[in-house]
């Protein structure tokens, strides 16, 4: 549930709600019952580490479908390397 701040027109105090984000905004200070208004805060959220960009995550395969990628590379290149061999055998 987010926290929302208010500020209070009358008596100039500010304040912090837990609100649901469907919940009705505030319409009176819960010191002096003026009216508030929402304030613009700043968010605690913070995204830190790696991994969070598309150029961390994407394209990158996991190692083992590397490393299955080398060998079956490997394989292909090693049967291509007996076939022209076994033709020039047979020439």
């Amino acid at each position: 549930m987010p926290i929302y701040e208010y500020k209070c027109q009358k008596c100039g105090k500010q304040f912090e709600a837990l609100q649901g984000i469907n919940d009705p905004d505030l319409k009176s200070c819960k010191f002096c019952r003026g009216k508030v208004h929402k304030m613009m805060s700043m968010t605690s959220f913070a995204l830190k580490g790696s991994g969070w960009y598309a150029t961390d995550y994407a394209g990158k395969k996991p190692q083992a479908a590397k490393s299955k990628e080398k060998e079956s590379a490997s394989t292909e290149s090693s049967s291509a390397a007996e076939t022209k061999t076994a033709t020039a055998k047979e020439d």
